[in-house]
């Protein structure tokens, strides 16, 4: 029987999943889902990342065997395969497929910026309906209680540092009040985000529940738009037409992906399920760097898989 876990994503730098597409003045847009225009990671990207950091832990567990060389430790290990496929080396592509299935990491809470208090983590009852679902399939305890606010409601923890007063709120540009309290729901998602304290604090504390149409506005207007430019090294000028616009996702918005793990189909790995999620989960680092522009610090993501114990 599959065994399924779910894996959280907290972008702790901005965030580029690209979509390789633009149609508006934007150049380079982030992926978002069609019908709801929400950002998403798609579950490739999000595979072909884990299985590097589980390739580089096994280079660095190897790293003695001098017999043994980088292509051969990065591609051959016997339980990367079996985990994540043979991928496309020597003609094996086709020989069996990975253990491991990843959903496109969906959005669980996004930043917004406050008038006091700093920044809100919104979400709305859509995504928690949608969050309820998955968490079904993964066999886990549903989240209950999910308010249901009216348009300019809000719903967050009584002491908020969000509020100005006791019942207003300034999200962006947009007055809110307080329509109830959050707490159910913000401390669930706390305990399945972070493992350290502070971050769970602060989650149950500037978590809010926004009407569907409100978050919906924010996750398709409140992201970051630069521009780029590429110059003429001899001239110390730009060069013709490499001005370019690029859209991130803010710091601290968070994901999830459902991770479902079956027995190992290749033939020299003999792993049931649980094994193979244990496999992931002891070779997952504590940060990923997901998307695009690595090397000027975007994409930097604190990652936690939780299964039966946690949460």
């Amino acid at each position: 029987m599959p065994e399924k876990s779910l894996l959280f994503i907290h972008a702790l730098t901005s965030l580029h999943p690209g979509s390789g597409t633009a149609l508006g003045t934007v150049d380079m847009p982030v992926q978002r889902e069609r019908h709801t225009n929400w950002p998403i990671i798609p579950g490739s990207a999000l595979k072909g990342v884990l299985r590097d950091a589980c390739r580089e832990k096994t280079l660095d567990g190897d790293a003695a065997d001098s017999k043994r060389s980088r292509k051969e430790i990065n591609e051959k290990d016997d339980i990367l395969v079996a985990a994540f496929g043979p991928g496309k080396i020597e003609g094996e592509g086709d020989s069996h497929a990975g253990a491991l299935s990843f959903t496109d990491a969906r959005l669980l809470a996004y930043p917004v910026r406050s008038i006091k208090g700093v920044f809100a983590w919104v979400t709305c009852p859509a995504v928690l309906d949608r969050f309820n679902r998955d968490l079904k399939l993964a066999r886990r305890d549903l989240i209950t209680n999910v308010p249901q606010p009216e348009k300019s409601k809000a719903y967050c923890k009584s002491d908020s540092p969000l509020l100005i007063g006791n019942n207003d709120l300034v999200l962006e540009e947009f007055d809110f009040q307080r329509g109830g309290d959050a707490d159910t729901v913000a401390n669930r998602i706390a305990t399945f985000v972070a493992a350290d304290e502070n971050t769970r604090e602060s989650i149950k504390k500037r978590l809010v529940i926004l009407n569907d149409d409100d978050f919906t506005h924010f996750a398709q207007y409140a992201t970051e738009v630069l521009a780029r430019i590429g110059l003429d090294y001899e001239k110390k000028t730009v060069k013709d037409g490499a001005l370019f616009y690029e859209e991130f996702l803010p710091p601290e918005t968070i994901f999830y992906s459902v991770v479902i793990a079956s027995e190992s189909r290749f033939a020299t790995v003999k792993k049931d399920a649980a094994g193979i999620l244990e496999y992931l989960g002891n070779n997952l680092p504590e940060y990923l760097q997901i998307g695009a522009d690595e090397t000027i610090g975007k994409g930097i993501c604190a990652v936690r898989l939780v299964n039966g114990q946690e949460a």
